[in-house]
């Protein structure tokens, strides 16, 4: 799958929420106005997938997802004002959050949205671009782009 293709629909800087909970809740909401599913039924489809097991996946990252009856795959990238506890497989506070939310039916490419995503987080230039992101169309750049510069000011001067 390419990075231009992954299923990221909008992005947000400086979340401020104080927990798991209320962040899942948030971004729920604010998926809803996009993918026109009731904001409580995205809500209990991510706590449901959360009891199953954190979708915290270590250095800061989060990838809360659920199926849900949507066409296509949707996705929010967010980065948290402060890290919060989310139970991530290393123990770390969480402060990046990829928001998932993938057709009730298992259509071809669903997991490589997913696992690309993952893949691209796992990148720790990535993910250092992503709190370094002055806005969220940088946010949403970073995220989606194909390469990431680790050194700016040597590519300006090459």
């Amino acid at each position: 799958m390419d990075f231009a293709d992954l299923p990221i629909a909008d992005s947000i800087t400086d979340l401020d929420v104080g927990d798991k909970r209320h962040l899942l809740h948030d971004l729920a909401y604010r998926a809803s106005k996009t993918v026109s599913i009731d904001g409580d039924t995205i809500f209990h489809a991510l706590l449901k997938r959360e009891a199953l097991g954190s979708t915290g996946v270590g250095d800061g990252v989060a990838i809360p997802h659920a199926r849900m009856q949507v066409k296509q795959p949707y996705g929010m990238i967010a980065r948290l004002k402060h890290p919060i506890e989310f139970n991530a497989i290393d123990g770390e506070p969480v402060d990046l959050v990829c928001l998932l939310l993938l057709p009730e039916a298992n259509a071809p490419g669903q997991l490589d949205a997913m696992a690309a995503v993952a893949r691209r987080l796992r990148d720790p230039n990535v993910r250092r671009e992503l709190r370094n992101a002055p806005n969220r169309v940088i946010l949403y750049n970073v995220l989606t782009a194909r390469t990431i510069k680790t050194d700016r000011k040597s590519s300006a001067e090459g």
